[in-house]
């Protein structure tokens, strides 16, 4: 791809970015965005990052943080813009797009549903966040502590490789007051 004498792909591709946001229809992250542009296309990241960029000076894209994430969504401005120039986008790019949007969004949902992450506070001591995300927000999460990197690494893969089984159990003693009588 030549960025700087191409200028017909270098638009291509804000349309396709523009397509996508439009055919989400919520905000989505940074890396959930680039997934589904290279299920049409094959895009160099740094690319990617500097259309991205490009479209949110421009005002047809907002970023701002939802939970601890920075996301991305399609303005009015952009979705006008959409409108005048989609004739551009190759129809068997927009073809794989519409294929693959859901299938691809259903797996990235899946996939960042459950989140858990240590971080030091000192050599001895980790902070542990462990969440349960549902349609971009937060449904479950819990902080504890860890007095060892081990300690934090286990409870993090435990959490990512049990948490479907762990999150009913935690609510079930949240809820059933019987579990706290002596």
């Amino acid at each position: 791809m030549k960025i700087n004498t191409d200028s017909e792909t270098l638009a291509e591709n804000k349309v396709l970015i523009l397509y996508i946001l439009d055919q989400t229809h919520k905000p989505i992250t940074n890396d959930n965005l680039y997934k589904l542009v290279l299920t049409a296309i094959d895009m160099n990241y740094f690319y990617f990052q500097q259309f991205l960029l490009d479209m949110i000076n421009t005002k047809f894209i907002v970023s701002y943080t939802k939970e601890t994430q920075t996301v991305y969504e399609l303005t009015e401005l952009g979705k006008s813009t959409l409108d005048l120039t989609l004739d551009i986008l190759p129809g068997i790019v927009k073809l794989k797009v519409d294929t693959n949007l859901k299938s691809t969004l259903d797996a990235v949902e899946e996939e960042y549903s459950i989140i858990a992450e240590y971080t030091p506070r000192n050599e001895n001591n980790y902070i542990i966040n462990c969440k349960i995300i549902e349609n971009n927000e937060t449904v479950f999460e819990i902080k504890t502590l860890a007095y060892s990197r081990e300690q934090a690494k286990e409870i993090v893969d435990n959490w990512k490789n049990k948490a479907e089984k762990i999150y009913p159990k935690v609510l079930d003693l949240l809820h059933d007051s019987d579990n706290f009588k002596k």
